[in-house]
This record gives structure tokens, C-alpha cells and sequence, in this order.
């Protein structure tokens, strides 16, 4: 008569440990490298996104420090005056305009807004049609903005330009507008207007 065999205990020596591949026990070098790989994995997909992030907020913050910095040495803030400010100086500013900054004066005699913004051949029509003037007016080298004005925003107009400038007086308290145009892209003038009224 023989005894039937009893299945082995896991606790027996010699006995195959329980593992994920149907009772193989996993070697040691095969879950040192997996989990190694897995970590590597998790550092890559975090790391490189994150890395990305920094270097652009670097860099997004440096290109801002660059123009304030650009225009606080002309008196000039970065940015478009406010719509109270355009309607009252009457300076139209066209949309889709670049490079616009501004600065206010006031006195108790005379009141101030100095424009300069980047715009199209079409804008620049635009501008000086809804302030009441035409492109027709812009005299050939004349840069109509004096230098007292100049000066206070840091505009030096000595590039090639070439320039040409006009006068749009209005009566008081209607604003009068000086401007001056650079066409050395001739596609994109820049435009330079002070605006000035007075009480």
C-alpha cells in the first residue's frame, strides 16, 4: 500500500515562492532594472515638461524687464493709453498696432499724451482720416514734433528714415495733434503723435 504524496508547503526549503509569472520567482537583476527603468520613465515625463517651463517663464520674464526697462528710460509705459485717454487727447490708435507706448502730462495750463505705435500702410490712413486730417497733409522731412516733446519721452527721430511730419490744429479745447511718420519699413510706418490740450 503507498501513502499518497502530499503537496509541497511553500514553507519547505527548496519549495518555489508564489510570483507574478505563475509561481517563477523574479531575479534579482530583472527587478533592480525594471524598477531602475520605470523611475528613469517617471523622471523624463515630469522633469522635461517642467524644465521647459522654467526656461520659458525665464525667459518671459526677461523679455518683459528688457521693454520696461526699454521704456522707463524714455518716461515711456509699454502698453495702450486707456480709451479715456484716446477719446479725450482724440488719438485713434489702429487695432493690430505694435510697439505701442504712451506717457500723459498735466499742467494747470496745457495737457500732453505721447503716442508711438507700429502700424499698416491701411492704419496709418486710417488714423489720420479719424483725427481729420489725410495722408496728403504729411510734409516731406518735417518732423513737426519739437524737440522740448522729444525730449521728454527720449524720441530721437535720426534714423533714415525717410520722415515726413504734419500739424492738425483744432480750436480749443478740441486737442491738436503733432505727428510724425518713419517709413523706414515702408510697409509699416511708425507713428509718433503728441496730442495736446488745453482746459
Amino acid at each position: 500500500m503507498t501513502v499518497p504524496r502530499q503537496p509541497s508547503s511553500p514553507d519547505r526549503p527548496g519549495a518555489p515562492e508564489p510570483g507574478r509569472d505563475g509561481g517563477r520567482t523574479e531575479d534579482r537583476r530583472h527587478m533592480i532594472r525594471r524598477r531602475w527603468l520605470t523611475a528613469t520613465i517617471i523622471v523624463l515625463l515630469i522633469g522635461i515638461p517642467a524644465g521647459y517651463l522654467v526656461i520659458s517663464a525665464n525667459q518671459s520674464r526677461n523679455s518683459g524687464r528688457d521693454k520696461e526697462d526699454k521704456y522707463s528710460a524714455t518716461g515711456l509705459t509699454e502698453g495702450w493709453p486707456s480709451k479715456v485717454q484716446r477719446r479725450l487727447y482724440d488719438v485713434p490708435i489702429p487695432p493690430y498696432s505694435a510697439e505701442v507706448a504712451y506717457y500723459e502730462t498735466n499742467n494747470w495750463r496745457t495737457s500732453r499724451l505721447y503716442v508711438q505705435f507700429l502700424t499698416s500702410n491701411e492704419g496709418l490712413a486710417k488714423f489720420l482720416k479719424q483725427i481729420g486730417t489725410t495722408e496728403s497733409k504729411l510734409k516731406a522731412d518735417d518732423r513737426t514734433i519739437s524737440k522740448r516733446d522729444r525730449n521728454v519721452v527720449g524720441w530721437e527721430f535720426t534714423g533714415p528714415g525717410p520722415w515726413s511730419g504734419l500739424t492738425h490744429e483744432q480750436k480749443d479745447p478740441a486737442p491738436s495733434q503733432d505727428v510724425v511718420v518713419d517709413r523706414a519699413n515702408p510697409e509699416h510706418p511708425m507713428v509718433y503723435v503728441v496730442s495736446t490740450t488745453t482746459p
